[in-house]
């Protein structure tokens, strides 16, 4: 079977003939990709599968319906000390980031029931050695901008804090305040910046978080485009993991004046679906091709739609 016509299948099993939304139809997408990537690849993939299950995973606690093809990464994703014998190929190179993304996928996993707060705890743990001297997490030198299978300095640091902050282990305090106070300082430049520092300063009232999310709305709220999006920079072309970002970075503040902006964001996403549910996928430089980071992209844009709709 083609993966177009087990989308379809997927598609129809979860929802009969009646045609999907754009949620369903990303559901679906992933259902089929998440397996097909392990079948096919000698790997659970660093660079997608954390984020494709996260997203399925919160899909399925709206109400989306899931295959058991997602036991087998569910299970091995709940054992942390299986993440390193991961193969070096097909697309798992990146340890820290893998270990960012499944550990990000895991705090998913224990709130749906899936895995335990112990399995957790040691998944944060792993994160530690990774951190440097100024608190951050930097995955790749030669990648300061962030991605959706490479993350970036701001991102990855945001995504590590949140998984931190979910420990219940003592020696993840220190990491932590660190990792906050570092996000509190950190340069905004980028919209990935001003995306990834909201979302790493989610909660967090005191003066310094504040004035850094107000410079972070700030920038966001001059880069979207006219159609709805966000690219990289305030003057780069809109891209659907951009959009998605700064879609979840808005939400986070839980501001109605700000549904408007969030509105035209999830109509850019909307419009720019491909008819199989993916996303185009974005690349550094644009327009580029990549499996895995269309994966990627596409898991970021249902995550986006499932907060905001």
């Amino acid at each position: 079977m083609t993966t177009g016509a087990a989308v379809f299948s997927a598609v129809v099993a979860a929802g009969g003939a009646q045609a999907p939304g754009p949620e369903a139809r990303a559901v679906a997408y992933l259902s089929v990709e998440v397996p097909r990537w392990r079948l096919v690849h000698p790997c659970y993939s660093c660079h997608n599968n954390g984020d494709a299950t996260r997203a399925l995973i919160a899909a399925a606690g709206r109400g989306h319906a899931l295959s058991g093809a997602l036991d087998d990464t569910l299970a091995w994703l709940a054992t942390p000390e299986r993440w390193d014998s991961n193969q070096l190929r097909g697309g798992s190179e990146d340890l820290p980031l893998g270990r960012i993304q499944f550990a990000s996928a895991l705090a998913s996993m224990v709130d749906a029931g899936r895995a335990t707060q112990d399995a957790l705890d040691r998944a944060a743990a792993l994160l530690l050695v990774h951190q440097r001297d100024d608190g951050s997490w930097t995955l790749n030198p030669s990648q300061p901008l962030g991605g959706p299978t490479f993350y970036g300095t701001s991102l990855a640091t945001a995504a590590a804090r949140r998984v931190l902050a979910r420990a219940s282990a003592g020696s993840v305090q220190v990491p932590l305040a660190r990792a906050a106070s570092w996000l509190r300082t950190a340069s905004v430049e980028t919209v990935t910046d001003a995306s990834a520092v909201l979302l790493g300063l989610e909660g967090d009232a005191d003066p310094a978080a504040a004035v850094q999310r107000r410079r972070s709305l700030d920038l966001l709220r001059g880069g979207q485009g006219p159609d709805g999006g966000w690219g990289p920079y305030v003057t780069s072309q809109s891209e659907p993991f951009d959009t998605a970002l700064a879609i979840l970075a808005l939400r986070s503040l839980r501001n109605a004046e700000l549904d408007e902006t969030i509105r035209r964001a999830r109509t850019y996403l909307i419009t720019n679906q491909n008819p199989d549910g993916s996303w185009p996928e974005t690349t550094r430089p644009p327009n580029g091709e990549s499996y895995a980071q269309r994966i990627s992209t596409t898991a970021w844009a249902l995550l986006a739609l499932l907060a905001s709709g």
